[in-house]
């Protein structure tokens, strides 16, 4: 399985898989991770791509002990799903 890869000079976080790569554009303001738009190419939709980049990011945050307040819509409702990243919430 593809691993969540933090890229910093662009400012997001990546999945590539097979048919493209998701990714979720972010920014850190002290200790706060700012998750500000995820995107997955059309031929990644609807396989859980989005959703195993939003658990590799949350898990990233967890280990840098950031709190985490989603911009993007999909994150917002993707972290209300999951409880068990409940702490993180900025």
């Amino acid at each position: 399985m593809s691993e969540v890869i933090d890229n910093p000079a662009r400012g997001r976080f990546e999945l590539s898989e097979d048919e493209g790569t998701a990714t979720a554009d972010y920014r850190i303001n002290g200790d706060t991770l700012y998750i500000e738009y995820v995107e997955s190419p059309p031929a990644l939709r609807g396989k859980g791509t989005a959703g195993r980049l939003m658990r590799g990011v949350m898990d990233t945050a967890r280990e840098r002990t950031l709190k985490v307040i989603p911009i993007c819509g999909y994150a917002a409702a993707w972290i209300r799903r999951h409880d068990e990243y409940a702490d993180l919430a900025g």
